[in-house]
């Protein structure tokens, strides 16, 4: 990788799950009855044919990792659990007076905080819950995120007995360093014992989650830890350079300096040192950030061009509709997009007066479609193409200008009719979509909004 292209490329830029990102979303036409209505469109375009997503935000935490920039609750107290879960099913109740038939579920994933802060009993009582009125589709996954060090054998086997067959592990990294950094102290056992654990129950695909570009990081540490992964050999890698944002709510981002952090030139050394070595494991590349086993059915949705992501990140699931459940979670009808509120008292206020609890949204556009898909085929296939008419619109030509340069640099492949990214330019195509994005182009932040590219 040159040193040049880095410095030239490492910008903030989003990471396209959605398009529109979050803080382009055109508040002005957006409301509640807009949303229910693309909710209710979406639903019986394809529901019978594709089942819909869910995704649980499950906020609670018993301690703060600092690398983390989700939406969470940190708290020890576990008398949380059945009112929150209690909240999460009146909204889906709300959700299931709006729609004429009963959903089929294609796919459901528990996301936090910490799922497995949650006892065994209590998300099974969730999952039944939720499943009381509605049915899963043919097919279905269903996943879940699982602390190493409190993921427990009645949390996998519970799960597994309520359909659950794939699990993600958040590795992070295994040297001691940089996890006392990051408040995130796990030894290789703990990861070993869950994992083989998974294996042992019977789910058919298990993840972990691995970080570069972390405070105190070296290259040498993610080839250690790398070298640690090979020997429990996990279905799916999550393999992303962390994300520095101290300046969002929430997070516990400022307990480091920025001098602690490696450059955006070693940033890329340890991903492509760790790329390298995750190929000859045997794990090949899916989309951006995502490796995979070739039994696994990340890369198998690959192959048959069937990859698909939206808030949840890659997924082998394509439905027009994802439903986020619980608060801060994003709900995606194709048309429109909607976010819970972030606070778990006013959430739990609303749906208990029988409000769906959504603070914010966007109704996209024509255009907004056309767009978001050229940026899903991006970064899904690594390609985009066009006619006059379809997947056409009136600023390609600028798209195109802005695209040039890349072209130049060997980032990108161009004709009249498509663009295809290179091997040279994967690592980029985060870059490659903003060409793409006329919301970013056209209303350039004051201030940064999202991590560096690279």
């Amino acid at each position: 990788m040159h040193t040049n292209l880095v410095d030239k490329y490492n910008v903030p830029g989003p990471r396209y799950t959605s398009y529109p990102t979050v803080p382009y979303w055109d508040q002005e036409i957006f409301s509640l009855n807009k949303w229910k209505n693309s909710v209710i469109t979406s639903f019986k375009e394809s529901n019978d044919s594709q089942g819909i997503s869910i995704y649980i935000h499950l906020p609670f935490c018993e301690s703060m990792c600092t690398f983390c920039g989700c939406n969470k609750r940190i708290t020890k107290r576990h008398t949380v659990e059945i009112p929150y879960i209690n909240s999460v099913l009146k909204e889906w109740q709300l959700y299931l007076n709006m729609l004429e038939t009963k959903p089929k579920i294609k796919e459901l994933h528990l996301g936090g905080g910490t799922p497995t802060f949650f006892s065994s009993e209590n998300l099974e009582y969730l999952i039944k819950g939720l499943f009381s009125s509605t049915k899963s589709a043919e097919a279905c996954e269903f996943s879940f995120e699982g602390h190493p060090n409190n993921t427990t054998r009645e949390h996998l086997q519970t799960l597994y007995d309520v359909g659950f067959r794939r699990v993600s592990f958040g590795v992070q990294d295994y040297n001691e360093k940089v996890q006392k950094a990051i408040h995130r102290v796990q030894p290789f056992e703990k990861v070993k014992y869950v994992t083989e654990i998974a294996r042992e129950i019977g789910y058919t695909s298990i993840g972990h989650d691995i970080i570069f570009g972390l405070p105190f990081q070296t290259e040498e540490a993610v080839v250690h830890t790398i070298q640690k992964t090979k020997e429990l050999l996990p279905d799916r890698l999550a393999f992303y350079s962390y994300a520095h944002i101290p300046w969002q709510k929430g997070n516990g981002q400022r307990g480091y300096n920025e001098k602690d952090l490696p450059t955006g030139e070693q940033k890329r050394r340890q991903y492509e040192t760790g790329k390298k070595l995750l190929s000859k494991v045997g794990y090949v590349e899916i989309g951006m950030d995502h490796f995979a086993l070739k039994s696994d059915t990340l890369f198998l949705a690959m192959e048959d061009q069937n990859l698909h992501r939206n808030f949840m990140g890659y997924t082998v699931s394509k439905t027009k509709m994802m439903i986020g459940l619980g608060v801060s979670s994003i709900s995606d009808s194709w048309y429109g997009f909607a976010q819970n509120v972030k606070g778990i008292e006013s959430y739990q206020n609303l749906v208990n007066q029988g409000i769906i609890p959504v603070y914010r949204g966007h109704i996209l556009t024509k255009k907004d479609e056309i767009i978001r898909q050229h940026i899903l085929n991006l970064m899904c296939n690594f390609r985009t193409e066009w006619s006059n008419n379809q997947l056409y619109f009136d600023e390609l030509i600028d798209v195109s200008i802005r695209l040039k340069e890349m072209e130049q640099d060997g980032l990108v492949i161009m004709t009249d009719h498509s663009i295809e990214v290179t091997e040279k330019g994967k690592p980029f195509v985060r870059n490659i979509c903003m060409a793409f994005d006329l919301r970013l182009q056209q209303n350039k932040p004051g201030t940064q909004l999202f991590s560096m590219t690279v």
